[in-house]
């Protein structure tokens, strides 16, 4: 707008012949002219944007993978809609020797985090990576040591020797009991049922003398 209105005072100035309307017409140039060098320059569209993505939506955690291995590699794969589509740089991965972290900013106006502490053993930083696909980003950790791992974390491989201690005991029947212990408290209530007849008819069969061990 401003430049437009200066266009206009010069155009008049050319036309201006008398020296008082062209002295207020030159002072009027002269304002404009400091007015528009005193301006702030417009932002390109991709500082803007990039502007936007870091500040505006909001953070969302990512609890939803897949995973699996190759001799070198244990692969991540995310499931993230239309993330193909993003400029790559934000799509971003930091990796430690037993961590890493994905963030991916501004997919349709939110930010996605995805965090692997503890992981199960150590990876090579330098020839770990991240792979844009369609719909989804695929996490690369080079395995340090070609081996098999059982799970991705310390915490699953801990979670799971405790349950494994559980129904590991000396007594058959006792790990028999963990299970069902477990089944009774974890499931509904038609699978209370089912259990509480099976208890019932174990009882009497023993009774009976069908079976010598209570299970």
């Amino acid at each position: 707008q401003l430049q437009k209105d200066l266009e206009e005072v010069k155009e008049l100035l050319t036309n201006a012949t008398r020296k008082r309307v062209r002295d207020v017409l030159l002072a009027e140039k002269h304002k404009l002219e400091l007015e528009i060098k005193n301006q702030p320059l417009p932002k390109p569209k991709d500082v803007a944007e990039e502007e936007k993505s870091s500040l505006g939506g909001y953070t969302v955690k990512i609890n939803n993978y897949g995973w699996d291995q190759s001799d070198k590699f244990v692969k991540i794969y995310i499931s993230l809609n239309g993330v193909q589509k993003l400029p790559a740089e934000n799509v971003q991965v930091n990796f430690t020797e037993r961590s890493f972290d994905l963030l991916v900013k501004n997919l349709n106006g939110k930010n996605y985090t995805m965090t692997f502490n503890n992981l199960l053993k150590p990876i090579s930083v330098e020839g770990s990576s991240r792979k844009i696909k369609t719909d989804m980003v695929l996490v690369m950790c080079k395995k340090k040591r070609e081996e098999k791992w059982d799970c991705l974390t310390q915490v699953e491989k801990e979670s799971k020797e405790k349950e494994k201690a559980a129904y590991d005991t000396a007594d058959p029947s006792e790990g028999l009991m963990n299970i069902l212990k477990k089944m009774y408290a974890e499931g509904d209530d038609e699978m209370k049922r089912t259990i509480n007849k099976a208890w019932v008819e174990s009882r009497e069969k023993q009774y009976k003398g069908d079976i010598p061990m209570d299970i």
